[in-house]
């Protein structure tokens, strides 16, 4: 699951006819489905994300972010750069001094960026790490003793396995969210229930209502309404490649859905269509309780600022058509 890889796909799957399914990740462009046929990456996307973090930013500051310096660790590849362009434009908007620190892989030594996060001071500092890199992050900015509170992390530096090894120090660190967080739902009684009391789970079960399970349980049940969805439109259980992405571009999870599925106010809801293949693109923020050891919703759904985002898409994804002859559809 790594947005490098999936540059790459993009180009193969559409060749072959098969739907290529990138949840929070991969190409944000993608979601322009008048170019990208077979690409889907609806609920939320890499800037629908840094959006949504810097408009939770503007709620905590009174709607102002004027004069304020907010700090970018990235990893230091397709994925980590993948949120530079939105937040250029929307420091130009909002006034505020964006900072852009790289880390190269796997992200084990990052003394360096923190001693400039020292430095420099910023007022808060947006993260987009993966693996190890997490880890040792939140331990560097809780040795310098950055307020875990102006520390944002994209959903993929938001698991438990990310703050747990900082022990207290990871205290109040947040990180964004396309689903919802812990194992209050209908869903996971039912989980416990028939899968893991009854023996049939793959492991010992721990991990049920961990911050990644819940994702990819999210994707699991966008993926299986899609295939539900390409059965009803085209009559037959045993769909082919084809009907399965009719079924990703005609599928519609409504919140009524939600619920029935077990999973009410779990995930936002999903209208796609011949154009749109990337969603709404909330996203709600969540943060560590050290103490407890678990993570808290702070916010409900935050939209994204489409008036910066629309023409980014539309400019990404018309650059794609134009180097690869794509006709836009839709018309």
């Amino acid at each position: 699951m790594s947005t490098g890889i999936t540059y790459q796909l993009i180009p193969k799957v559409s060749a072959d006819g098969i739907t290529l399914y990138t949840p929070g990740y991969g190409r944000t462009s993608a979601a322009n489905g008048k170019v990208f046929e077979w690409v889907f990456n609806y609920p939320a996307n890499y800037w629908d994300g840094a959006s949504v973090a810097v408009k939770h930013l503007l709620e905590q500051n009174g709607g102002s972010l004027e004069g304020k310096k907010i700090a970018l660790l990235y990893h230091n590849s397709a994925y980590g750069k993948e949120p530079l362009r939105t937040l250029q434009e929307l420091s130009k908007k909002h006034g505020f001094t964006l900072a852009e620190l790289p880390i190269d892989s796997p992200g084990q030594e990052q003394k360096s960026q923190w001693l400039q996060v020292r430095r420099d001071k910023p007022d808060y500092v947006l993260f987009w790490g993966w693996g190890v890199m997490n880890s040792v992050a939140v331990q560097e900015a809780a040795n310098i003793r950055f307020p875990m509170e102006n520390f944002i992390g994209i959903w993929w530096s938001g698991s438990e396995n990310d703050v747990g090894p900082a022990g207290a120090g990871a205290n109040g660190y947040k990180a964004l969210t396309f689903n919802g967080v812990g194992q209050d739902y209908p869903l996971y009684a039912d989980l416990q229930k028939y899968v893991v009391d009854a023996g049939k789970a793959a492991g010992a079960g721990d991990q049920v209502g961990t911050a990644v399970y819940s994702r990819g349980m999210y994707a699991a049940l966008v993926i299986s309404e899609a295939i539900r969805k390409a059965q009803e439109i085209h009559g037959t259980a045993a769909v082919n490649a084809a009907q399965v992405r009719d079924g990703f571009e005609q599928l519609e999870i409504t919140e009524a859905r939600m619920a029935e599925l077990g999973l009410p106010n779990f995930g936002q809801p999903i209208t796609a269509s011949c154009a749109d293949h990337g969603g709404a693109g909330a996203a709600m923020i969540q943060q560590w309780d050290a103490e407890a050891k678990k993570w808290n919703l702070l916010t409900g759904f935050i939209e994204p600022d489409k008036d910066v985002l629309d023409p980014l898409v539309a400019e990404d994804s018309a650059a794609f058509a134009a180097e690869n002859n794509i006709a836009e559809r839709c018309n």
